[in-house]
C-alpha cells in the first residue's frame, strides 16, 4: 500500500473506553471507544443531552476523561496541555463569542499563528488564506463585536483555520448563518477535506450530514449508539427516532420511493438519489 495512503488511514484521534462525569455525578460519557483517521469527514449527532459536545471537547483536551484514554496524534490528552494539542486539533465553539477578544478581525485571525510561533511571513500567509476562505477579507479592519452573529461565527472559524490544524472540530457551525452562508461554509469544508484536513462536525442538521459527510457517529445517553457510513446510518428511521433524530427529507423521500418499488434500494443522500434516478431512467429507455 502507498505510504501516503497508509498515513491517511492511521488514527489521528483515538478514544479508549472513555468515561466522563461532571461535578454532581452526572455521567456524560459511558465507555466511549472510537477512532478518527486522518482525512476523515465525521459527523457527531444526537439529541440534546446525548453527550456529543462533551465527546467533542475530549478530542482536543478541553475536557479530560474521568477514566479511559484519549490519544491525539499519539499523545495522551491527560498528560498534554490544551495549547500543545491545539497544534493538532482546532476547535470552533458553538458560541463564537467564547473565542473572540481582539479589537479587529485581522488581529483576531492573526492571533493564533502568532501565538504558536509561526514566522511573520507564515503568519501573514495563513491569516490571509483563512480570511479569504471564510470570505471576510473586507471585514479585516472592523471590530468583531460590532458584527452580526453570522460574521462572528466566520471570524471564529477563520481564527482556527489560520493555525493550520490537522483536525478541525466545529460545534454547530451553521447556527446564525443563512442558507447561502451555510452552503458556502460546507463548500469550504469540502475543499479543506480534499486537501487532507480531518473534519469533525457536531450538528443537529441531518441535511448537512447527508450532503457533505461520509461517516456518522450517533450519540445517545452518553454512549455511541451507531458508528457507520451515511447510507447505513439513515437506513433505519426507527433507530434514529429512538436516538431523538430524524432522517433528512431527501432520505425519507428515497426510502418511500424504494418501499413503493419505484426505485431500488441504495440511496440515502441527494447525490445517490440523483444517480439512482438517472440509472433507472436509463434502464427504462
Amino acid at each position: 500500500m502507498n505510504a501516503s495512503v497508509t498515513a491517511r488511514r492511521l488514527p489521528i484521534i483515538s478514544l479508549q473506553d472513555v468515561r466522563f462525569s461532571y461535578e454532581g455525578g452526572i455521567e456524560a460519557l459511558k465507555g466511549v471507544s472510537l477512532s478518527v483517521a486522518r482525512g476523515e469527514n465525521v459527523a457527531v449527532v444526537g439529541g440534546n443531552g446525548s453527550g456529543k459536545t462533551t465527546l467533542a471537547k475530549h478530542l482536543n483536551g478541553l475536557l479530560k476523561p474521568s477514566s479511559g484514554r484519549v490519544l491525539v496524534g499519539g499523545e495522551d490528552s491527560s498528560k498534554t496541555s490544551v495549547a500543545m494539542l491545539a497544534r493538532t486539533v482546532g476547535y470552533v465553539f458553538q458560541n463564537p463569542d467564547y473565542q473572540l477578544f481582539c479589537t479587529s478581525v485581522e488581529e483576531e485571525v492573526r492571533f493564533g499563528p502568532k501565538n504558536m510561533g509561526f514566522g511573520r511571513d507564515d503568519e501573514s500567509a495563513l491569516a490571509e488564506r483563512a480570511l479569504k476562505l471564510m470570505d471576510i477579507s473586507h471585514l479585516r479592519e472592523q471590530s468583531p463585536v460590532s458584527l452580526s452573529l453570522g460574521d462572528r461565527r466566520k471570524i471564529a472559524i477563520a481564527s482556527v483555520l489560520a493555525t493550520s490544524p490537522i483536525v478541525l472540530i466545529l460545534d454547530e457551525p451553521t447556527t446564525g448563518l443563512d442558507s447561502v452562508e451555510s452552503a458556502q461554509l460546507m463548500a469550504t469544508l469540502d475543499v479543506l477535506r480534499s486537501e487532507g484536513m480531518t473534519v469533525v462536525l457536531i450538528t443537529h442538521d441531518m441535511r448537512l450530514v447527508a450532503q457533505h459527510m461520509d461517516r456518522v457517529v450517533v450519540m445517545s445517553e452518553g454512549s455511541v449508539a451507531l458508528d457507520a457510513g451515511v447510507e447505513e446510518a439513515f437506513s433505519d428511521p426507527d433507530r434514529l427516532r429512538r436516538c431523538k433524530l430524524l432522517a433528512p427529507p431527501i432520505t425519507v423521500l428515497a426510502q418511500r420511493l424504494q418501499a413503493q418499488g419505484v426505485l431500488p434500494k441504495g440511496a440515502a443522500t441527494p447525490l445517490q438519489l440523483v444517480e439512482l434516478v438517472a440509472r433507472v431512467r436509463g434502464e427504462r429507455q
